[in-house]
């Protein structure tokens, strides 16, 4: 692994770690200003810093946490695997899933966009990332 690799890896796990503690102004920190973000189920991408930072905020869920698990880089995408988890700020229900995200970076390093995949459409995000399987 390249020390660029490193530094990319080491940046994505911070970014994870300041979603995870609801500091989301340090989270937005790896993103451009003009970040695309596609969520999982076909919903409408969100763009722009500020539509991601608000996706962010918590609405349903009284917690939530988003683990990354692996990290690939690939030339200027990133594949990872992650462990989400969140209790339903009405409900109290907890709820536990895997899945996939696909960051693409900017020459900077920060990312441009962030497309989300199910658990089972591994395929779909190694391509999307550009890794054969």
């Amino acid at each position: 692994m390249s020390d660029r690799d490193i530094e990319i890896i080491a940046r994505l796990r911070r970014g994870y770690e300041a979603f995870n503690r609801g500091d989301f102004d340090a989270a937005v920190g790896i993103v451009h200003p003009d970040i695309e973000f596609v969520s999982v189920g076909g919903q409408p991408p969100l763009k722009g810093v500020e539509r991601f930072r608000a996706w962010m905020e918590p609405d349903a869920f009284e917690t939530q946490a988003i683990e990354p698990l692996e990290l690939t880089v690939a030339g200027n995408k990133v594949l990872v695997r992650q462990h989400a988890t969140a209790r339903g700020a009405a409900s109290g229900i907890e709820m536990e899933n895997d899945s996939w995200s696909v960051w693409t970076l900017n020459e900077d390093g920060l990312a441009t966009r962030v497309e989300g995949f199910l658990h089972h459409q591994s395929a779909e995000a190694r391509r999307a990332a550009g890794i054969s399987e």
